[in-house]
């Protein structure tokens, strides 16, 4: 044996190891066996999901900005937990915005958008658009039975083409003629080519299927990844202002989450002296997030005691002590794949210090002043300005910013943001920072429209090693997030029903913990 032949030998066998644990049969009989003797599978006829109403707008806006050019829109692939073990699969979010498809359906789907006549497409668009995944193999091929990533015997069934182009209302293909479609006729328009535009970053194979169609046909991939680039910007502004269906769907997602915080509150009492309380409020809220919607939004920060001033703190490794304030920041993601983003400090025992209530007071303050200055046509900017500018004469009056308020508030002063670091509100939707690819005029220079939601959250956080303030604040961390929905004259507060004040949420702890 040459020591190429051993090399290849070896290397073969370390690919198949994965399969070591394996017992399953393989004879003749058992696979034919196994390939008979299935009820048919019922033909069914099914009804447009509720989200097709509201889906080929989306796209219809994709069709027109980018008419004569194809669009490809990957869902993503699974990605790898450890060894043959995914973790949960969910859509890039243009992808789900696009198809109206959430949870865990079809990994590696693609979302092709093929020129046509303009004004001829779909949707009234520029545009054939086609859904391209793997359609459920049948109960007589192997894969039924012993593909665990794909085979119905592992996963459980799957809807077929015909029934995703019933309930979308998109035209639907196997994913195996997704090649051909992309390829096809690909190439520089100034010598007849389609031009392709790709949404990066979500799957790696389609990436090479293009960028090698690129390349064989002369077109220069610096230039395309610009193109691209205006790609993902675009699907991230689009979702910037929410439809009717969206706004459902945010929601629900809400409620769902005041419904966990009320979980949480419930099972403090039980937290509190754990070696890991912070693990045990985290089980309580994921438990509502696994009931009523697909997953969590977002890793959930559950931070008692000196944790609350660490702004992303999602270990929850940590006690709960009495007397301490758990700050919790935590969001159900819906079905849909929308999410809230709530926060709420809660006293541990149940009411606040006079030193914590005196800060919790300056944060809903800065919330509130915040709120009032949200309606149509103001910049997304002015509501950060306005939180952030009474927190900082709160910390004026207390006597802790270093220089006169003035100076602090000046753009070459900011002493005040040493105990806010953070930014105000951030757009929320499909993702937890929503539309984060949207050009900075679009955004932070953005002008208020009906239909946007973002969350309005500041927060004051004085940790245990911060020498620049008395040492009553040190080991406070605060933070009041609510989740707002801009309306044609003002604004809606869609988690309003989660208490606010602090004699409110001393009220809530204690109705739901008698």
């Amino acid at each position: 044996m040459t020591s190429e032949q051993h090399t290849s030998e070896d290397s073969q066998q370390l690919k198949d190891r994965v399969n070591n644990r394996s017992q399953r049969p393989q004879s003749a009989a058992f696979k034919q066996f196994m390939a008979s003797h299935w009820a048919d599978s019922e033909a069914s006829t099914h009804s447009a999901d509720a989200v097709a109403e509201y889906s080929p707008g989306r796209r219809r806006a994709v069709s027109e900005r980018f008419s004569g050019e194809r669009v490809v829109v990957p869902a993503g692939p699974l990605k790898v937990r450890s060894n043959d073990t995914d973790y949960r699969f969910r859509p890039h979010s243009a992808f789900a915005h696009l198809t109206g498809l959430g949870v865990d359906h079809e990994p590696n789907a693609v979302l092709v958008f093929e020129p046509v006549e303009p004004g001829t497409g779909d949707d009234g668009g520029d545009h054939e658009i086609t859904l391209y995944f793997k359609p459920m193999a049948g109960r007589d091929t192997e894969e039924f039975y012993s593909d665990s990533r794909h085979g119905e015997f592992w996963i459980g069934p799957r809807p077929g083409l015909e029934e995703f182009q019933q309930r979308l209302g998109i035209r639907t293909k196997d994913l195996g003629e997704l090649e051909p479609a992309v390829t096809k006729n690909a190439g520089a328009v100034e010598i007849g080519g389609t031009r392709i535009r790709l949404l990066r970053e979500v799957d790696l194979n389609v990436e090479a299927l293009v960028d090698t169609s690129r390349v064989n046909t002369g077109v220069d991939l610096e230039a395309s990844d610009a193109l691209d680039a205006e790609l993902t910007e675009f699907c991230s502004e689009l979702r910037l202002v929410k439809d009717d269906w969206e706004i459902q769907q945010m929601r629900h997602s809400v409620e769902s989450t005041i419904a966990g915080f009320e979980d949480v509150v419930r099972a403090l009492p039980r937290a509190v002296g754990h070696d890991r309380g912070e693990r045990i409020v985290e089980g309580a809220f994921f438990a509502r997030a696994r009931l009523e919607g697909n997953d969590l939004g977002y890793d959930t920060i559950a931070a008692s005691g000196n944790n609350a001033t660490i702004l992303h703190w999602i270990r929850n490794h940590d006690r709960i002590e009495p007397g301490e304030l758990l700050l919790l920041d935590a969001g159900v993601e819906a079905d849909s794949l929308y999410t809230a983003d709530l926060t709420r400090t809660i006293p541990v025992s149940g009411t606040f210090t006079p030193v914590q209530r005196k800060v919790y007071e300056a944060v809903l303050a800065a919330a509130d002043a915040g709120f009032e200055v949200v309606k149509p046509g103001i910049r997304f900017r002015d509501i950060h300005q306005a939180a952030v500018t009474v927190l900082a004469e709160h910390l004026d009056a207390w006597g802790l910013l270093p220089v006169p308020l003035e100076e602090a508030l000046s753009p070459e002063g900011q002493h005040h943001r040493r105990w806010m670091p953070h930014g105000t509100s951030h757009h929320l939707g499909l993702d937890v920072h929503d539309c984060a690819q949207a050009k900075r005029d679009l955004y932070l220079d953005g002008i208020l429209e009906p239909g946007m939601v973002f969350t309005i959250e500041p927060g004051l956080y004085f940790k245990n090693e911060d020498l620049a303030v008395p040492e009553e604040y040190r080991g406070i961390g605060i933070r009041i997030e609510d989740d707002v929905l801009v309306t044609e004259d003002g604004a809606e507060n869609l988690s309003t029903s989660l208490p606010r004040t602090p004699d409110a949420v001393e009220a809530w702890i204690a109705r739901l913990q008698s």
